[in-house]
């Protein structure tokens, strides 16, 4: 018998609105994250522990662990910690860092975790993938996606702009990772999941010409949806490949190269523009994202991140345009294996260097 369906992995629960915090003591008594109600709420700086203050009531048994940053350590000392007990679930509560420590430290426990993040600063609030430091810069690191979501309007509205500001640039982000896996299955014959794809390309559309701003509830409610909508895409591949390509490779060479440059949706915006900027000055034979096609996704991209206040040059970071280049150059090498823009085109440091400067001076006027 052919097989007609297949089975996608997501969310039990996804509540994004105002107030959406107060129902968290009923979405934990769901039997199917915790039959007898003992969890434990993972917190760290910040909004985290009044959430945690919040719930506590309503659960009959929890205990409540401080998470120090983003680091595998930190990761580590807390699964440590949940194997100490009897827990049947974990909850992070707080930004991407703590949602990150606390999904790795849940996989490495084997109990479900549940997402309630306090600002949209990148997709790590609803992925499989983990992005922590350690001693040798920051590496993402497969984990199981968390098994419900919550984002309460209400907190995201009291956390910082730029951080809220920056889950755009990752979500928009995903156009040049699509756009690189299509020229992966072009030039080397990976298998592109079109479903995965799909989702996050979507994700990307619904962000790019959305009106109002992060202080309208409509666009914080697409933007959230989007940043879970593109974790789900990374569930359904089995990897990072729909959401991140070149634009996230060169994100992660300025973290090792010059590490505190920018946060992490930041700097997928940025790569997202100078990826498209290749395509359509450097890219030949039709390949995906080819020509007019690019330069018209790259206005698009640098017209959302100039109107939603978010970095689009080197210099609005920080970076020299040779700092710029020089991470250009080293991108590759954070992720071996996979096949991007950079990759395809294999520019030496003079010829990066040109196509950056080409960049600015061309969109930066």
């Amino acid at each position: 018998m052919p097989l007609l369906t297949r089975m996608l992995n997501a969310p039990l629960s996804i509540d994004v609105r105002r107030g959406a915090v107060a129902a968290l003591g009923e979405l934990l008594a769901d039997k199917r994250i915790a039959t007898e109600g003992r969890v434990a709420i993972a917190v760290g700086q910040g909004q985290g522990d009044h959430i945690a203050e919040h719930v506590r009531p309503s659960l009959s048994a929890c205990e409540v662990f401080q998470v120090e940053g983003g680091t595998v350590d930190a990761a580590v000392g807390l699964a440590g910690k949940l194997r100490g007990g009897t827990f049947e679930a974990v909850v992070g509560i707080g930004g991407g860092r703590t949602i990150d420590a606390t999904k790795y430290a849940a996989t490495l426990s084997g109990i479900p975790m549940v997402s309630v993040a306090t600002n949209l600063s990148h997709d790590g609030i609803c992925s499989p993938v983990a992005s922590l430091q350690h001693d040798k810069g920051k590496g993402s690191f497969g984990v199981v996606m968390p098994l419900a979501m919550v984002v309460d309007l209400d907190y995201v509205h009291a956390a910082p702009d730029r951080l809220v500001r920056a889950g755009i640039g990752d979500v928009v982000s995903n156009f040049s990772a699509v756009d690189d896996w299509l020229l992966a299955a072009d030039e080397c014959g990976e298998r592109v999941d079109r479903m995965a794809l799909t989702v996050a390309r979507t994700a990307a559309e619904a962000l790019l010409h959305q009106p109002g701003s992060i202080e309208s509830d409509r666009f914080l409610t697409v933007l959230a949806e989007g940043l879970v909508l593109s974790g789900m895409a990374m569930s359904f591949a089995g990897d990072s490949r729909p959401a991140s390509g070149g634009d996230h490779e060169i994100l992660h060479a300025v973290d090792q190269l010059y590490p505190g440059t920018a946060n992490h949706g930041e700097l997928a915006g940025i790569g997202a523009a100078f990826c498209y900027h290749l395509r359509a000055t450097r890219l030949d034979g039709g390949g995906a994202g080819a020509g007019d096609t690019a330069a018209e996704r790259l206005g698009e991209i640098l017209a959302c991140l100039g109107r939603h206040g978010l970095p689009r040059f080197p210099a609005d970071v920080g970076l020299t345009e040779d700092q710029f280049a020089e991470a250009v150059l080293y991108a590759p090498r954070t992720r071996p294996g996979r096949y991007t823009i950079l990759e395809h085109l294999g520019l030496d440091k003079g010829e990066t260097l040109k196509a950056v400067e080409e960049y600015v001076q061309a969109h930066g006027g």
